[in-house]
């Protein structure tokens, strides 16, 4: 089977998935479905994953070329509206990959104009960082790297001075989780009011399988724009070559254990897909490592779709992309299909069968 069979199969499955999906949820939004039978768990208003079933139904709009998807990816883009004004950093994800595979759909277009503004407006410049926000509750003033993804695009389409922030805002992130060479470091940081300083926070623990996948998808979006590279301080090309050895990327670890502090423990499928597609944008910038972030991006994907996919046969809807870990120290959807591993997975198969630009998504 030649590697554009593979993909392509795959590709099939994780639409046929989100066409059962949709038909499953209604108006609702996709979280996390059980590995024994698919059912999903949902959330009326989409939380901070309600993006990635607005993308998921883009990409299947692209790839059925028909009219009645695309009405269905604009319907529930519209929904995300209520998130533009909210008080959280994971507005990034919520409003970017919800819009960005809108091409063409002038709703998409105009929400993630106003997201992108609204979270510039946001943007603390005394301490470099759209805050992690309140709108999850617990303390306002934080920097969690899922605060990264997402956010460096929608703030540069915010004009020089998004692109700048957005420059601040990874960059804080980078400082606070990069560390000496070969030491992982906590991937969330609080703001002592009372004490000016900033300090580590319990959770997400060092070597939270997202942690590094969600900087090293940042840098890779950076990278992308040089309104917004030319302002990082740290150099993000060496950051990202940091990211990838020290986590094994490209050297064949292709999928990571939940938490590093556990390597027997539950891997995260999720995170591999994320970090294919940072892999296949890195791929796209000059550089030296251009072959070997193609080359580890494909691999990865082909892994994900070859020993985790959902097949007919398995008892389960095909397209299921299985064990991803949403809260391994919470035992939280541990082993289970998560839509943001179903989105990366698609966006990185929609990437090799030419129906996306990677560099644009």
């Amino acid at each position: 089977m030649s590697s554009a069979d593979w993909a392509d199969r795959a590709l099939a499955d994780v639409m046929a998935r989100v066409a059962v999906t949709e038909a499953a949820v209604g108006a609702r939004f996709p979280l996390y479905a059980d590995p024994g039978n698919g059912s999903w768990t949902t959330t009326g208003r989409g939380s901070w994953t309600g993006g990635f079933w607005a993308g998921l139904l883009w990409l299947r709009a692209r790839y059925t070329g028909h009219d009645a998807p695309r009405r269905a990816a604009a319907e529930c883009t519209a929904r995300l509206e209520g998130w533009t004004g909210a008080d959280t950093a994971t507005r990034g994800l919520i409003l970017w990959y919800g819009t960005a595979l809108a091409e063409g759909d002038d709703g998409a277009t105009a929400l993630r104009r106003r997201g992108g503004l609204a979270c510039l407006q946001d943007f603390d410049a005394e301490r470099g960082i759209v805050p992690w926000g309140g709108a999850f509750g617990g303390p306002r003033m934080l920097a969690r790297v899922d605060g990264v993804p997402g956010m460096v695009p929608l703030l540069a389409g915010a004009g020089p001075a998004g692109a700048a922030a957005a420059a601040a805002h990874l960059d804080r992130h980078l400082a606070f989780c990069l560390g000496s060479a070969g030491e992982h470091r906590p991937p969330a940081w609080r703001f002592d009011d009372e004490a000016g300083t900033w300090s580590p926070c319990e959770e997400p623990r060092p070597g939270w399988s997202r942690g590094r996948a969600w900087l090293l998808l940042g840098i890779a979006d950076a990278l992308q724009r040089p309104g917004v590279a030319a302002h990082c301080p740290v150099r993000l090309a060496e950051a990202a070559e940091r990211f990838m050895a020290e986590d094994g990327v490209v050297t064949g670890r292709l999928i990571p254990p939940a938490e590093g502090a556990h390597p027997d423990g539950p891997v995260d499928t999720s995170a591999a897909a994320i970090t294919a597609v940072a892999l296949l944008k890195l791929a796209r910038v000059p550089g030296a490592w251009t072959d070997a972030c193609s080359y580890w991006g494909v691999a990865t994907l082909s892994r994900l779709a070859e020993a985790h996919l959902s097949r007919e046969g398995d008892g389960l809807p095909a397209g299921m992309l299985l064990d991803g870990c949403y809260d391994a120290g919470k035992r939280l959807a541990v082993r289970h299909e998560l839509v943001w591993g179903d989105f990366f997975l698609a966006l990185g198969l929609a990437s090799l069968a030419g129906l996306v630009d990677i560099t644009r998504v």
